[in-house]
Formats: structure tokens, C-alpha cells, sequence
């Protein structure tokens, strides 16, 4: 499902138009971004959570020339389903 298609869907189910629903998931989505990326804990009943992830420094390979090199740490975005999301989607 494209963003596109999702947008049709909100604006369906919840008698919306296109664009009124497009700014709705655009505001939810970058609320989410903006307090994972300041380390909050977004939950989100029934569906699940997200969180900021660290994670260290390692050490990796070139592929191209097999030299050694090291990862930075960096944090990624995680996502943890709820009990129910994963309960929907295993039918």
C-alpha cells in the first residue's frame, strides 16, 4: 500500500477529503518522527510501539575490497507490534 492509497482509505473511513486526510496522516506521522528522534516512547494501543534504538559502534567488511572498516554507532527507529496487530495479521 503506497501513501497514496492510504490517504484514500482515511479519507473513506472517516469521511474526509483527499487533502484533508493526507495533512492528518502527514501531521500524525511527523509527530511520531519528531519524538522518536528526541528519544520519547510513541504507543500507540492496539497497534504498537515506536522508539529510538541505539546501536554501537562495530566493525564491518568493504565489499568491494574486503578491508576492515568500522560502523559508527548511530541510532536507528524501532517499532514493536502489539499483541493485537500481530494477532490481526496472523489471521
Amino acid at each position: 500500500m503506497s501513501k497514496k492509497d492510504l490517504v484514500d482509505a482515511v479519507a473513506k473511513g472517516a469521511e474526509l477529503t483527499q487533502a484533508d486526510a493526507e495533512r492528518a496522516l502527514t501531521a500524525v506521522f511527523d509527530s511520531i518522527a519528531a519524538s522518536v528522534a528526541k528519544g520519547e516512547k510513541v504507543a500507540v494501543p492496539g497497534f504498537g510501539t515506536f522508539e529510538k534504538r541505539d546501536r554501537a559502534e562495530r566493525t564491518g567488511r568493504n565489499p568491494r575490497t574486503g578491508e576492515e572498516m568500522t560502523i559508527a554507532a548511530t541510532s536507528v527507529p524501532g517499532f514493536k507490534p502489539a499483541t493485537q496487530f500481530k494477532k490481526q495479521v496472523a489471521g
